[in-house]
């Protein structure tokens, strides 16, 4: 970089368009909102962030936005502000220009937060508290920014997306996955050059997924009381930067954008999804006693909801300290403007937004029809791609499952919740599944929305693995230093009389079948599916079931630790996966009702006693019933043309009885013989056996059953003869899981 004055000496004008740096070949464009400031000072950094070597005064102020044009610099430029404005807590104004901010359109940052006293704009151990002013520089203790070149050679620059009904959910951490991964070299993993290697995404594809999910890359904060305790904030929902993507995810430090789009595009290459977890509900700056590190410095009252009557205290519907103040139009932009960088520039395909409610949620409560979403639902960029919200927050009303408008998938814990309840074998539980088994149109069937408006879900980042879920009836989450209080103690969890791992082998069994019963209501349910990373071959968290400080091998995929049930495993998703991509019945696009068609002379969906006879009123309200069967009518209408559809008719058996079950099979129009295509208590056959209509079938204890239909044409037929070939090997020569 060129001796101070230069740049100073040659400035220019600058235009308000576009927010943050933009660099055109000649120079830089920086612009900066905020209503209430006086005066802004741009400084510029030497390469390391370490020495200040100029500062320039933005000298124009359009429209709330301040900006200069800065010529001859360049890419790698390392910056940062200083904002002048009034120091008034009380009005909810918290300048301080002793304080080095972070520019909230930042496309990258280095260096990492150290946390001081020097960070906060009050003196901390002030009698005034925040209404003190803190005169000391934080440039020593902060993240600095830096201007990138965008440029970059695509090899698959177009998004082909998916139709909804085909999408399956794979949720991971970028550092997590690769951290111990044996086929990613040393340097790069954790990084997203690590999870953009070969073997990494032809393992991922091999699953039979179609979309990965990435918790959240944008530039977080480590919490100062986790630091303290030798911990870290692994999951990285404390975001401070909505543009950059964290530095510590990076193997290069000069590649910064151009990193994450390589992963980006090798995904794309191996026609696989990226899917961001974003964080727009709050920031890391805290309520009133946080730091000030940007937003909070740059224009408070604007990027903040604030107590009404008292704008000294932020609104906390997060359980963070503040909550991004979405009513402000500025804010607004900001949220939408990232959202489209993040789609237009870096290819991402669609969003995962962390406690959404408050994205929705005006100063009179959550709206369907508020600003933000009311912006993502007539966006050209952000209605084309993915948008699944975490559909509930801390706040009032904050519990939204279903209420989200068309357009938009959603979280369904209810789906997992009963779920895990009836696998777990708890009374009553049968009315509520056959619900979640259909798409939850309790939730969704409404204004349009289809099934796969429902992202179905048995574990997530936060709660217990899989594996977990069925080895621990109790949280253990002391490695967390909160005494075990922190995370959720209703896990619908059973160990199976053991806690934790066992050399048991009747309990190894159970628990292996289990998994698979999970996974097979997961992945055999109307709606869209998410499968936890690992999951997939048993991976544990030790029955820490709040992981979200331990970036260590609590958290970390131990890849070379998966051992012959996890290898097992890891083939029965696939043909789990295999089922769903090649049975479309499984994936309707209409809500299956159990109404009957009398134009077609068929009922979509029938639910059936053990006897093969439709279940009454009686045995629906049965507490006691844990076995039942589904019949969905491949027949039934698909679409809204009112003809006859010519998929595989299905009947699903689901057993959670502690003892065997005799199910008669159902004499169904248009066939007479019924294949069983997967039994979980015979996860590997060498034939797929056939039975008559009338037949009884002994179902295993705990166990889940399908069976297809004899084939209704030729071309499913064809459709049964691949399955047949996938679904079935030699139990001596079952294909390892990876």
């Amino acid at each position: 970089m060129s001796s101070p004055a230069n740049y100073s000496t040659r400035i220019a004008e600058g235009t308000p368009f576009p927010l943050g740096a933009t660099w055109n070949g000649n120079g830089v464009n920086f612009a900066l909102f905020s209503a209430h400031a006086t005066k802004v000072e741009l400084c510029l950094f030497d390469e390391t962030g370490q020495h200040e070597i100029e500062r320039i005064e933005l000298p124009e102020y359009t429209d709330e936005v301040w900006h200069v044009f800065v010529p001859n610099l360049k890419p790698g430029a390392v910056y940062g502000y200083r904002v002048h404005g009034p120091y008034e807590p009380e009005k909810g104004h918290r300048f301080n220009p002793n304080k080095l901010l972070l520019d909230p359109y930042a496309k990258a940052h280095i260096g990492e937060l150290k946390w001081a006293p020097e960070i906060f704009g009050y003196t901390l151990d002030s009698e005034e508290a925040d209404l003190s002013f803190d005169e000391r520089d934080s440039a020593p203790f902060v993240p600095k920014c830096k201007v990138v070149d965008a440029n970059f050679s695509w090899i698959h620059p177009e998004r082909n997306p998916l139709p909804w009904d085909r999408v399956i959910f794979y949720e991971t951490h970028v550092r997590g996955f690769t951290k111990r991964h044996p086929q990613v070299p040393e340097n790069l993993r954790g990084t997203f050059a690590g999870l953009g290697q070969k073997a990494v995404i032809d393992y991922i594809r091999s699953l039979g997924v179609t979309s990965v999910e990435l918790m959240p890359i944008q530039t977080f904060v480590n919490d100062s009381y986790l630091l303290d305790k030798g911990l870290t904030n692994y999951w990285g929902y404390n975001t401070i930067g909505f543009f950059a993507a964290d530095p510590r995810f990076f193997a290069s430090n000069n590649e910064s954008v151009s990193e994450f789009k390589g992963m980006v595009d090798a995904f794309h290459n191996a026609n696989l999804e990226v899917i961001l977890d974003v964080v727009y509900n709050h920031t890391a700056e805290g309520n009133e006693r946080g730091p000030t590190l940007s937003f909070k410095g740059i224009d408070n009252a604007s990027y903040y909801r604030l107590m009404p009557d008292e704008p000294r205290y932020y609104i906390n519907d997060t359980g963070t300290g503040n909550t991004l103040n979405l009513s402000h139009p500025r804010v607004l932009q900001m949220v939408t403007d990232s959202l489209r960088y993040w789609v237009t520039e870096m290819k991402v395909d669609g969003f995962r937004f962390d406690l959404a409610t408050i994205l929705g949620r005006e100063p009179h409560g959550f709206d369907e029809g508020g600003g933000f979403l009311d912006s993502c639902r007539q966006d050209p960029v952000l209605s084309s791609v993915r948008l699944i919200a975490e559909p509930w927050d801390c706040g009032p009303g904050g519990y939204q499952v279903g209420g989200f408008p068309p357009g938009w998938a959603e979280w369904n814990d209810r789906f997992r919740d009963t779920v895990r309840a009836y696998w777990k074998g708890d009374e009553g539980m049968v009315a509520d599944l056959a619900t979640r088994l259909t798409g939850s149109g309790d939730k969704f069937n409404h204004r349009g929305r289809r099934p796969w408006a429902s992202v179905n879900f048995i574990a997530a980042h936060d709660g217990f693995t899989l594996n977990d879920l069925v080895s621990y009836n109790d949280k253990h989450n002391e490695a967390n230093g909160e005494d075990n209080k922190d995370g959720h103690s209703d896990n619908k969890s059973w160990n199976m009389g053991v806690e934790g791992p066992t050399d048991d082998p009747e309990i190894r069994q159970q628990r292996e079948r289990q998994k698979r019963n999970l996974l097979a209501t997961l992945l055999l349910s109307q709606g869209t599916p998410m499968i936890l990373a690992g999951d997939e071959f048993g991976r544990t968290q030790k029955g820490n079931n709040n992981a979200y400080c331990q970036d260590n091998e609590i958290s970390w995929v131990d890849w070379e630790g998966i051992d012959d049930d996890g290898r097992a495993l890891t083939e029965f998703v696939r043909n789990l996966t295999t089922l769903r991509h090649r049975l479309p019945v499984l994936r309707r696009s209409r809500f299956l009702t159990g109404e009957y068609n009398e134009a077609l002379d068929v009922t979509d969906a029938r639910w059936l006693a053990p006897d093969g006879a439709d279940l009454t009123a009686e045995q629906w309200a049965d507490p006691l019933m844990r076995c039942f069967g589904l019949v969905i009518d491949g027949r039934a209408q698909a679409s809204g043309i009112r003809r006859p559809a010519s998929d595989a008719t299905l009947l699903l058996v689901l057993n959670a009885h502690h003892d065997v079950v005799n199910f008669k099979l159902p004499d169904v129009p248009e066939g007479e013989r019924w294949t069983c295509l997967l039994d979980t208590n015979m996860p590997v056959r060498p034939e797929l056996p056939q039975f008559s209509a009338g037949d009884e079938y002994q179902v295993t204890a705990r166990s889940l059953l399908l069976f297809a239909l004899e084939a209704p044409s030729r071309a499913t037929q064809r459709v049964f003869d691949r399955l047949e070939q996938q679904l079935t090997s030699d139990e001596s020569e079952a294909p390892p899981a990876s």
